[in-house]
């Protein structure tokens, strides 16, 4: 029974990687996902082309239970409609039951989650924490000037070549999602910290002829993983008080960008978002941003009033 699912996984895989691009992280998800389908099927002696809306229904409820995360839950949903529809354009499925075909399957919504920033301040401490007297150190730091300069993911950041940096107009091509290819633009303090890391620190983590723009082990290109983990222990370094990852620094431009009144359509494109209600989110951070500086503004100066205020019933 799961010998056949995972036959048609496999196929469906090839379809992914070789025709849409998709990256080995997304594959990695959409095997997770699947496999956890398939064997909730398995479990209740149903074969994969088998499957109806109530499976698939009855399997997200599953998730829930489990108290997977809601948003989780949903890219399950989302992971198992796309292989069901894959498998209808094939045609690997039989007829399905009036009512009850997977192609129905709703997706759960998800709470709109606000995304964590860091302030000026907070972003530049945690920049400023890797040790830049040595070339792993200025590696990192020109990681994180990057990261938080032009917004990048850190799948971006990765998949950068030397030769898609141009220093001289402060711009960076990266691939995004879908494969779309976009121009990203940094200030001078990512300039001036790549300008180092190329000139003193990638000669000596190179150990050959390497295109990526940033090294890791043995000098080949450095990999998602090692940067959320370089992104994690310089939070702890700069004693931010909470866990970062490198996603941070992308809502962090952002909001930036935004409470610098820029364009919402400009940054937009600047994200690389293919739709401008994406990125509304972030005037919504920055309005909770103000409204957190407004209050606080507001207490501090009752207590001042409160200090300052002539005692009633005192006098000469």
């Amino acid at each position: 029974m799961r010998a056949r699912a995972d036959n048609a996984f496999a196929r469906y895989a090839l379809h992914l990687g070789g025709v849409l691009n998709r990256s080995e992280y997304t594959l990695r998800n959409y095997q997770s996902d699947l496999g956890a389908f398939f064997a909730y099927l398995a479990s209740r002696g149903v074969e994969f082309d088998r499957a109806g809306r109530g499976h698939a229904r009855g399997f997200l409820a599953q998730q829930h239970e489990a108290e997977v995360a809601p948003a989780s839950v949903r890219r399950q949903a989302t992971t198992v409609k796309a292989f069901y529809r894959w498998l209808d354009h094939e045609g690997m499925l039989p007829p399905a039951t009036p009512g009850d075909s997977i192609l129905m399957l709703r997706y759960p919504k998800v709470p709109k989650l606000l995304p964590q920033v860091l302030s000026i301040d907070e972003a530049e401490a945690l920049v400023d924490a890797p040790d830049t007297g040595t070339p792993r150190g200025l590696r990192d730091h020109a990681m994180l000037e990057l990261l938080w300069g032009a917004g990048l993911r850190v799948s971006e950041l990765v998949g950068v070549d030397g030769r898609d940096l141009d220093l001289t107009n402060r711009q960076v091509r990266v691939t995004g999602k879908g494969d779309k290819t976009r121009i990203a633009i940094f200030g001078e303090p990512a300039a001036a910290a790549l300008r180092d890391y190329i000139a003193l620190a990638r000669p000596a983590l190179a150990t050959g002829a390497e295109p990526s723009l940033f090294l890791g082990r043995e000098g080949h290109r450095i990999s998602v993983r090692t940067v959320q983990d370089i992104v994690h222990r310089m939070g702890v370094q700069a004693a931010l008080g909470r866990a970062v990852h490198p996603h941070v620094l992308r809502h962090t431009f952002a909001t930036h960008m935004i409470e610098g009144n820029a364009d919402l359509r400009v940054v937009q494109e600047l994200l690389g978002h293919a739709s401008a209600d994406t990125t509304q989110i972030y005037t919504t951070v920055t309005k909770r941003r103000q409204e957190t500086i407004v209050t606080a503004a507001l207490g501090h100066a009752r207590e001042v009033e409160q200090v300052e205020r002539p005692r009633s019933g005192t006098g000469a």
